[in-house]
């Protein structure tokens, strides 16, 4: 008899279901950047990330590590956004009404924005490609040590003109419009201007996002479809997309079928 014959081991049925899905995932990943490569992309990209709770909460997460998940997700977006060649990414990060969230809560947060800043203050990436990072909001009403942070990031990047990466914090919509009226109405009480001048230009010009383009796309993850009082003037004709994942969910994926389905629309402006 013949030495027996060695049984052929059998890949594990999990591992190897990771291959191919793997595999599928990276094709279709090459396919739709190969498509978006053929066509415009946004200039200007605003993401309400939404869903961090949720996440943590559907997978056994304390909130504190959602809200570190999403941390991560947004360091990989950026690497997307260059990859793509997205010139304006602006990012919902707290809202006026997330303020009200439980102390421990908002605690925690607060940390991770402070660290956050610190770190795109020296990231490489930002340097390299000359990203100017700003935030948009009500700074009195952060801790100290976020606003330090800030400051760090904003002076950090003040010269830099390649890109712009912005962050909604202690943001409002409703709130940034209503400063840009009382400017207005100061500029008009001292005689500065006339009633009369004030148009949507003069309003534009007194915003946050002043001398920055309106977003060509609203990117909403978590299922939700409303705008949550986020950038109310500048999205009045943007187009809108959303994404039934949570926002620490977000694969690469996700976010180039949102490029693409953002191409293959015809924009009308109201025409």
């Amino acid at each position: 008899m013949g030495a027996p014959v060695p049984a052929k081991s059998k890949p594990d049925a999990p591992y190897l279901s990771q291959l191919v899905g793997g595999a599928f995932r990276d094709a279709m990943e090459g396919q739709l950047l190969r498509q978006i490569r053929t066509g415009p992309v946004p200039n200007h990209l605003a993401i309400i990330m939404d869903g961090n709770r949720r996440f943590a909460r559907d997978h056994g997460m304390l909130i504190k590590e959602g809200h570190m998940q999403g941390k991560e997700t947004l360091e990989e977006l950026l690497n997307w956004c260059l990859e793509v060649g997205v010139k304006v990414l602006t990012v919902y990060a707290l809202s006026t009404e997330n303020l009200r969230r439980p102390k421990d809560e908002l605690s925690e947060l607060m940390a991770l924005f402070a660290e956050s800043f610190r770190a795109i203050a020296v990231d490489k990436r930002v340097h390299e490609h000359h990203i100017r990072v700003r935030a948009f909001g009500n700074r009195t009403v952060l801790p100290p040590e976020v606003i330090e942070a800030i400051e760090t990031a904003e002076k950090a990047t003040a010269t830099y003109d390649g890109y712009y990466y912005n962050v909604a914090i202690a943001y409002g919509g409703r709130e940034e419009i209503l400063l840009a009226i009382q400017t207005l109405a100061r500029k008009v009480q001292s005689g500065e201007i006339s009633p009369e001048q004030i148009d949507a230009q003069a309003v534009a010009n007194n915003l946050y996002t002043a001398n920055l383009p309106d977003p060509d796309l609203v990117f909403r993850t978590s299922g939700e479809e409303r705008i949550s009082n986020f950038l109310l003037w500048q999205t009045a004709y943007s187009e809108l997309y959303f994404a039934d994942v949570m926002w620490p969910g977000l694969t690469k994926l996700d976010f180039l079928r949102a490029i693409r389905s953002f191409q293959k629309r015809q924009r009308r402006y109201g025409n």
